[in-house]
């Protein structure tokens, strides 16, 4: 994890693998949840104002089954950060749709098993 991006891997073993041998659909959602939760925490550290952070909805899309290892990459650090400024000078409820791409690198490369996106809402605290 840096200042621009977070890259969050879960193991598939016999907690997180269904009777199919595919990771559980909460594990995945979770993982999408964890790995731009930790983005923005990690942004919201660094300044000195108070802001609350929630996420809003959820959207996904499940595309092949994960049959190992999940690595979950979120890359909107740039994003998070403007959306702070915003939600610190204007005072006001912000939002954006932050996207996670869930990837199986042993199997299949680059390409993505699912792709999430989750609405992150932040608003300045009195």
């Amino acid at each position: 994890m840096d200042g621009e991006r977070c890259i969050l891997r879960v193991p598939l073993s016999r907690r997180t693998r269904n009777h199919l041998g595919s990771m559980y659909f909460g594990v995945l959602c979770s993982g999408a949840d964890a790995a731009a939760a930790l983005l923005g925490f990690r942004l919201l550290r660094e300044r000195a104002g108070r802001i609350s952070v929630i996420f809003k909805d959820v959207r996904a899309e499940f595309l092949k089954r994960a049959e190992a290892d999940v690595h979950f990459a979120c890359e909107q650090g740039g994003e998070i950060r403007a959306l702070l400024d915003r939600a610190e000078a204007s005072g006001e409820r912000e939002n954006l749709p932050v996207r996670v791409i869930a990837t199986v690198p042993s199997r299949f490369g680059d390409e993505p098993v699912a792709r999430f996106e989750l609405t992150l809402s932040v608003k300045r605290r009195p």
